[in-house]
């Protein structure tokens, strides 16, 4: 296992001292009373200092008292504390982020787990069913089919006079578990937008949330008077296809190096556009490659307390979608890559299964793209296996004694107590990752299926769980496979190295990072991954790694030696401090 160079205090203190040098540091600014205390970037409220209001104007535009960030990070977080349901906080965070961006990262760097559910799922999909009602402003770029034609102009007017490294793009098919929202899917746009910034250290002023408005089939939308986006059914085909290519290639052509995050599309149309622009341009789907790189972490994480190798396992993959599909891509070219096998030999690694069982070679034209490698041979197995015409999870676990299960499904209780207790008679540390979202559809609680195993399983889930109670009595932690203990330093990595592309390779060393930081690799007991309260830091050492290898690899559109990059990283992170200002008509607007 590859090993850190920093453990993660030895990372909060350098985090420690560089906030407080750009704190330190002196801004010139051009803006002057109202038009400063509305530019939220730029704003500090009642941070601003006696000396700063008299220079810009603000003396009777503010009440006397100067707060300091500590006593306004307070005053939000009473205030957020009165709103009586996750709605409202998610709607005032939204008001508090239009008017203040340091308060808003500030005060939500120092609530980090109390406030991803509300800014992010599951709260944000509530959010986003509702955007047409809670409509107040628009929040980023609104892309629309009906108006194709004037795609570029209306492009070059938004970025003009700005600098971008993040575009993160939707076409809301396949929002959050919710399904297909049509315009309202910038809301995912914006949130994962604020993630990268949050715990990844990009500067919000370099990010531009899109949604591409191609329609909807969301019947609901299509009745509701209010909907604010393109009331007509969704674009397919060579139309739809003609419309992203006509976006990708826009940005291609006047942000070059601004990395692409898709998110939320639906699965067939994420894979193949992936597929298609990954060699062209730097682009990044978190449904496909986060998961993956997540779950690989973890899965590294296991297999350094069971003192094994990836290729030695055997895999049984419980729902075979766009999740659980891309979560075997990544693990098989890590088998590939750290193993040395060959591709046949890590394909025969995996079994998949979905709906109508284990995937075989009978399956025939219900084979998705994507699943072709990964399709057993029918006669591995005969008809005692199969029960109702198809081959089902037990008798899977029973014949092929997997040493991983990982479930995608959002089958509620798919592993069931038999289920678990055949797994642990053939294997001394069973892996179990159920990652279903939200809580209500995992395949197992990880309690339960602690308890079935005797405290022998190592586990990971999707969502939030409580510790795990061991037979010693002692708490199990159970490891989180949050996709934003990776994919925001995956992406900083790439956008400060310039990447032409985001390789294989580039999301192997990300996913190497997390589990170098594993806490059970330092005890076979704790946790498989770092806690998500230190996602900033971790992202920080998955960014080195990310930017480190596309300099070695050969990809990086920067100059760098690797030995510079963990000071070129540091450099660029962004922190929510003040600093202060000077008037300067040259200066930031």
């Amino acid at each position: 296992m590859k090993k850190s160079v920093f453990d993660l205090q030895a990372i909060k203190e350098l985090f420690t001292l560089h906030r407080q040098e750009r704190a330190d540091r002196v801004f010139k600014v051009a803006l002057t009373g109202d038009a400063l205390l509305n530019n939220p970037r730029l704003n500090k409220g009642m941070g601003f200092t006696y000396k700063e209001r008299e220079e810009f104007d603000l003396v009777g535009r503010l009440p006397s008292a100067v707060n300091s960030l500590d006593e306004q990070c307070a005053r939000a977080y009473d205030q957020l504390q009165s709103r009586t349901n996750n709605l409202a906080k998610n709607t005032f965070l939204l008001s508090l982020k239009g008017q203040n961006w340091v308060l808003y990262y500030s005060l939500l760097g120092r609530h980090l787990k109390e406030v991803l559910p509300i800014i992010y799922t599951p709260t944000e999909a509530e959010a986003i069913a509702n955007y047409s009602h809670l409509f107040r402003k628009s929040e980023g770029l609104y892309l629309s089919y009906p108006f194709r034609e004037r795609m570029e102009k209306d492009f070059l007017h938004y970025i003009k006079g700005k600098t971008f490294d993040l575009i993160v793009v939707s076409d809301s098919e396949a929002i959050l578990g919710i399904g297909d929202q049509g315009v309202g899917g910038i809301g995912i746009s914006t949130a994962k937008a604020v993630v990268y910034t949050l715990v990844g250290g990009i500067d919000p002023s370099r990010t531009l949330p899109i949604v591409l408005d191609v329609g909807t089939n969301n019947e609901n939308l299509l009745g509701d008077k209010l909907y604010v986006g393109w009331s007509n059914k969704r674009i397919k085909g060579k139309d739809y296809d003609k419309f992203i290519d006509t976006f990708i290639q826009l940005v291609r052509k006047h942000l070059p190096h601004c990395l692409i995050h898709f998110e939320d599309f639906g699965v067939d149309n994420a894979r193949r556009i992936l597929e298609t622009y990954r060699s062209k341009h730097a682009i990044f789907n978190d449904d496909i490659q986060g998961t993956g790189a997540v779950a690989l972490s973890a899965l590294m994480s296991a297999v350094g307390v069971t003192k094994t190798k990836l290729s030695d396992q055997r895999i049984l993959v419980y729902g075979a979608g766009s999740a659980g599909v891309g979560i075997i891509w990544q693990l098989r070219d890590a088998m590939i890559r750290i193993d040395g096998v060959s591709k046949e030999e890590a394909n025969k690694r995996f079994y998949m299964i979905d709906k109508d069982g284990l995937i075989t070679k009978g399956f025939g034209s219900k084979i998705r793209h994507g699943q072709e490698d990964f399709v057993r041979p029918d006669e591995e197995w005969d008809d005692n296996d199969r029960h109702d015409g198809k081959i089902g999870l037990l008798q899977v676990v029973k014949k092929v004694h997997p040493t991983v299960l990982i479930g995608t499904s959002t089958h509620a209780g798919g592993f069931t107590e038999e289920i678990i207790k055949e797994m642990a008679k053939h294997t001394d540390r069973p892996i179990i990752f159920p990652l279903s979202n939200p809580t209500k559809l995992v395949e197992v609680d990880p309690s339960k299926a602690n308890d079935w195993t005797a405290g022998k399983a190592l586990l990971a889930t999707g969502s939030p769980f409580p510790p795990a109670k061991m037979p010693n009595g002692k708490d199990y932690i159970i490891a989180e496979c949050n996709n934003a203990l990776i994919y925001p330093g995956i992406g900083f990595g790439a956008v400060l190295t310039e990447s032409k592309t985001i390789s294989d390779s580039m999301i192997i060393a990300g996913a190497q990072a997390l589990a170098s930081l594993s806490p059970a690799l330092k005890d076979p007991d704790a946790a498989l991954l770092p806690d998500f309260g230190d996602a900033p830091h971790v992202n920080f050492e998955v960014a080195v790694a990310v930017a480190e290898h596309a300099v070695e690899e050969g990809i990086a559109g920067v100059k760098w030696k690797k030995e510079e990059v963990r000071e070129r990283v540091k450099e660029r992170i962004w922190h929510p401090v003040y600093g202060t200002y000077h008037y300067d008509a040259s200066g930031e607007k």
